[in-house]
Formats: structure tokens, C-alpha cells, sequence
């Protein structure tokens, strides 16, 4: 659900520097029309296509599609989050779908799975052919308790409710069934030696190897190990991976920064109570955020229903925010959901994405730091602006 984009151009930056030849959907265009038109595009007039492998971001719901016509050698699961309840339904539904797609890989196929994740951790745990496993182990970087929020908190095989050790992202974490019905899988690539340096950089030892991104944030920790469990799997060395990983730069809208007047901005994607919620709270304890922009669209790629918005913890912004801006389609929501939050720094909503960066701009110091996160086509929408200003590359050149 989190993270398709970002941990792809990670291990596509490892394959094309390894040598390899790889079609790739880098846009994050991932339904089956997106996956076409990137082989078209690859393809020469004469219908040859000069490529020895092919790395796709798919979207959840479209998996058993995809791998029912392309048989990869590889299916990478790194979570499932509830996102887009009116595509997807509830999580277990989409957890059947994924599961549909891993029972149909071809026999020398294999799953790469996050053994942190509950749901995944069920799906792996029932294939026939034991998958490859990642995790983290770095318990100095949890917490204790579930948030509120949290998706997956029930054993799949008793109902019972789990009993977790230590949490790292929403549900991603350490967990048992206090029944003795199901538990975490040992992670085979585990992430030790977890450092956070802002939303900077991020580093961790897995294997003995020691990975650093710059990119930050704890989800991004299971991107990183991700993308090198893959590398792994396909026999990469561990330290070229690392070497190649440590000059990775951010896919467009995650974590993407622009800078104007002396003024530092990082554009962050948003999409689904998890998602905002770890980035709220990393931009505010990691960055030290306190100036933002709030932008909620609900067009079809973002989900029509934004109910959700009330499952994030806006009330962190409480009392710590200078300015937040709420934009987008659904600006007048947000501002409702921030005043209910008791954020007296909220301004009256500008839906007007042009004119809300404009203010967030002008509001922040001198050598200050402004954080913009948005749903998927605000953010696309914002972008789309901010390349018509010439302050940043339209996406397909990033």
C-alpha cells in the first residue's frame, strides 16, 4: 500500500547500474494500461523490446492480474495498509486479492515478504514455497502500543487480539497470538542499528552490510530493506547495493524538496490514515516542522471518501504548529477535522493549491523550513504548478 514507488526506483537505481536492462513503469502509472504503456514505450517500431528484465509497481488491487499474464520471478509484498476504501474494500479483501496473486506465482517464483506486517505475514505463512523474509529488529526505534489507528490487530487464525512487543510503523511490528496460533515469521534480512538523521538520511545494518539513503523517516527503513532483500534474492552483492543505494535520490512528491527565498520545502505524499500519520509525526519529532500545507483532493486516484482523515492524529500539530494551510478539494474538511483537533494554528482553507503554497511561503522565516504533504492528485496538482514556476523537474525527468 506505502512505499511501491519509492522502494522500486531504489532497486531500479541498483539493477541499471549493475548492468542490467530493465523496463520500469518509473512514473508510478501501476494499473495493467500504465504496465502497457511503458512496454510500448520501450518497444522499437519493429515490436522488439531491448530489455532483459522488467521491475512493475503495481497497484494492489490490479496483482492478480498482472502476475497472471507477466509470471515474475519475484513478488515483493512490503505492506498492506487500508487505503481507498471505495476501490478496495476492507483490508482482509485485499489481502484475499494479494493472496490469490502469491498462490499463482510459477514455480520458480518467489515472494519477498515483510515479516513485521501481520496481514502479510498470514499470506506468507500458507504459501507453498517459503518466502524470503524482512524485518526490523531494532527495537530502540519502536513503541509499546498499537496506534489507534492500526489496521491489522487481530490473529487471522483465533480472532483473538495480537500481543505486539514493539511497534515500528502503524501495524508493522513485533507480534504474537497470545494463543500460540500465529506469530511473526523470523525475518532472514533483518535491519539492525536503525540511525535517523532528520528526514535527512537514513541508515541501518542488514546482513552484516551497512545501508544508508538519503531519504528519511522510519517507512523508509522498510523500503530500504525491501529493495535490498530483493537485490539479495537475485544475487546482487551486498556491497555494491549499498555503495548504489547511498546516491538514491527521492522519487517525485516523497519526500521532494524545492527551495525558494532562502526557504527549504519538502513535498511529502500522503495518502491514508498510516501514511499521514507517520509523516506528521516524523516531519514534527524528526524535522522539527511547524509550518505546513494540508492538501486533501478526493478525485478517483485519491478515493472520494475522505472519512478517513478523521483516523489521522492531527492533534500533534496542537500547540507545536505555527501555520498550517489546509488545501485541496476538500479544504473545507480538513479545516473542520483541524479545528475538532484543537489546532489554533490553522488558517481559514484555501482550496486553491497555487494560492496556499503562496501563503505558506510568505509565512515561513528566513532560513525557515515549510512541510507540504498531500494526497495523490493534490500533490500531482501542486507539482504540476510548482514545474510551470520552474522551481522543480516535471516527473518523468526526476
Amino acid at each position: 500500500t506505502n512505499g511501491k514507488t519509492t522502494t522500486s526506483r531504489m532497486l531500479g537505481a541498483v539493477l541499471v547500474a549493475a548492468g542490467w536492462q530493465p523496463i520500469h513503469n518509473r512514473s508510478g502509472s501501476n494499473l495493467v494500461r500504465g504496465l502497457v504503456a511503458t512496454v510500448v514505450q520501450a518497444s522499437s517500431l519493429g515490436g522488439s523490446l531491448p530489455a532483459d528484465s522488467a521491475l512493475f509497481e503495481v497497484d494492489e488491487a490490479t496483482v492478480p492480474a498482472v502476475a497472471a499474464q507477466v509470471r515474475p520471478r519475484l513478488l515483493l509484498i512490503n505492506n498492506l495498509f487500508r487505503d481507498q476504501l471505495d476501490r478496495y474494500g476492507e483490508l482482509e479483501l485485499l489481502a484475499r486479492t494479494i493472496h490469490r496473486a502469491l498462490e499463482a506465482l510459477p514455480e520458480d517464483g518467489r515472494a519477498v515478504l515483510n515479516a513485521d506486517d501481520p496481514r502479510v505475514g498470514e499470506l506468507g505463512q500458507s504459501l507453498a514455497h517459503k518466502p524470503l523474509w524482512y524485518g526490523i529488529e531494532d527495537t530502540r526505534v519502536s513503541v509499546d502500543e498499537l496506534p489507534h489507528a492500526a489496521d491489522a490487530r487481530t490473529c487471522p487464525r483465533c480472532g483473538q487480539s495480537l500481543s505486539f512487543s514493539a511497534v515500528f510503523v502503524g501495524h508493522d511490528g513485533h507480534y504474537r497470538c497470545p494463543r500460540g496460533d500465529f506469530e511473526r515469521p523470523a525475518p532472514e534480512v533483518a535491519g539492525t542499528e536503525i540511525r535517523l538523521d532528520g528526514l535527512d538520511r537514513i541508515g541501518l545494518c542488514a546482513g552484516g552490510t551497512r545501508l544508508e539513503v538519503p531519504l528519511g523517516g522510519l517507512y523508509n527503513a522498510y523500503n530500504l530493506l525491501g529493495a535490498f532483500a530483493v537485490g539479495r534474492s537475485l544475487g546482487l552483492d551486498p556491497q555494491y547495493m549499498a555503495t548504489r543505494l547511498a546516491t538514491a535520490a527521492p522519487a517525485f512528491g516523497r519526500q521532494e524538496r524545492f527551495e525558494r527565498d532562502g526557504k527549504r520545502f519538502t513535498i511529502m505524499l500522503a495518502k491514508n490514515p498510516t501514511g499521514f500519520n507517520q509523516i506528521l509525526l516524523e516531519s514534527e519529532r524528526l524535522a522539527g516542522a511547524r509550518h505546513f500545507l494540508l492538501g486533501l483532493n478526493d478525485r478517483i486516484a485519491d478515493g472520494r471518501d475522505v472519512s478517513w482523515i478523521w483516523d489521522v492524529d492531527f492533534e500533534v500539530l496542537a500547540g507545536r504548529a505555527e501555520l498550517v494551510v489546509p488545501s485541496g478539494t476538500r479544504a473545507y474538511d480538513m479545516a473542520l477535522r483541524l479545528k475538532y483537533a484543537g489546532v489554533s494554528a490553522a488558517v481559514p482553507p484555501q482550496p486553491d493549491l497555487g494560492r496556499a503554497i503562496d501563503q505558506l511561503i510568505e509565512s515561513v522565516p528566513p532560513g525557515g523550513s515549510g512541510h507540504v504533504l498531500c494526497t495523490y492528485t493534490a500533490m500531482l496538482e501542486l507539482r504540476a504548478l510548482l514545474v510551470r514556476r520552474g522551481w522543480l523537474r516535471p516527473y518523468w525527468a526526476t
